[in-house]
């Protein structure tokens, strides 16, 4: 080992005094897959894992004291009716399932309040920004 001045000569030295080549570590050969595609998979990933929509405290117990029971139809043209507002940029919006009301919150996904026809009698929802008849 050829030293100059206290240090080595080449990178070639350094290289045959500390890195033997029993432990030179090769990784696992890595499939050549783009960015891009990495991209696309992982946004078609997203849309197929559809967000659920949440019923606030108050809305559970609106629903249980109102002896309001979704069926999986309504709870599937509900959440449509949600996902047009998000759409529309509405954020707080009422959607109407046949006879049922629902007061939505759109960003959090979030059913605040829950009322059935006979409870609509006066027909005045306030604080919604837009509806959605489902």
């Amino acid at each position: 080992m050829n030293k100059i001045n206290g240090q080595f000569a080449s990178i070639e030295q350094i290289t045959g005094k500390y890195f033997s080549a029993n432990t030179v570590n090769h990784s696992a050969k890595v499939p050549d897959i783009s960015f891009e595609d990495v991209l696309k998979q992982k946004q078609t990933d997203g849309l197929s894992a559809e967000p659920t929509l949440k019923f606030s405290k108050h809305a559970a117990m609106r629903l249980e004291s109102r002896n309001i029971h979704l069926t999986e139809l309504q709870n599937a043209r509900l959440e449509q009716g949600v996902e047009q507002a998000s759409e529309k940029g509405i954020k707080e919006s009422l959607v109407m399932v046949d006879s049922l009301a629902f007061i939505v919150n759109v960003p959090n996904r979030t059913v605040v309040t829950a009322m059935d026809q006979t409870e609509t009698t006066n027909n005045v929802f306030t604080n919604i920004d837009g509806a959605v008849i489902s």
